[in-house]
């Protein structure tokens, strides 16, 4: 069974940065792709960013600029690099896994508060 364990969520202001981090049980490269992903109370989870191995990276377009999604497979970790924070960037971040057969696989999430 895949575990995906995020860490690196807090409290931050805004403008201010962070950095997540997804660490999975096998090889990063033995998935279609990563991604992570974001709920924010009252609202429906959300893709933030994603790595399709050997495709390229997507972000939802209130994130371009601003957040970097990157991957170390020495460590098996995929990171967020998340920077001039926002209020509405408070959520709950997901990372997932998508298998080549199709089998998503999801973190426990990690809770990023941008507050003043």
């Amino acid at each position: 069974q895949v575990q995906l364990v995020e860490s690196g969520g807090g409290l931050v202001q805004p403008g201010g940065s962070l950095r997540l981090s997804c660490a999975a049980s096998e090889s990063i490269f033995s998935f279609l792709a990563m991604g992570w992903y974001r709920q924010a109370p009252g609202k429906e989870r959300e893709l933030v960013a994603r790595d399709v191995n050997g495709g390229g990276t997507k972000y939802v377009d209130s994130v371009k600029g601003r957040f970097t999604i990157s991957k170390d497979g020495a460590k098996n970790t995929v990171y967020l690099q998340m920077s001039s924070l926002k209020l509405e960037d408070t959520a709950v971040y997901y990372c997932k896994a998508d298998s080549i057969d199709m089998r998503s696989y999801w973190g426990q999430g990690t809770q990023v508060t941008v507050s003043s």
